[in-house]
């Protein structure tokens, strides 16, 4: 019984992982990248991507 109530926590989390990148996703945020170079350094190359 233990192992199902450990299941269904898992699938809970990985499922709000995946609605949250989701979410990002549709808001024009990358995984690579939130758009802030200040906040990455500037390593992204997003100003020079769009």
């Amino acid at each position: 019984m233990g192992t199902f109530i450990v299941l269904a926590v898992l699938a809970g989390i990985v499922a709000l992982v995946i609605r949250s990148m989701v979410r990002d996703k549709k808001n024009g945020k990358s995984l690579q990248c939130g758009g802030d170079c200040g906040h990455c350094g500037g390593h992204c190359h997003y100003t020079d991507v769009h």
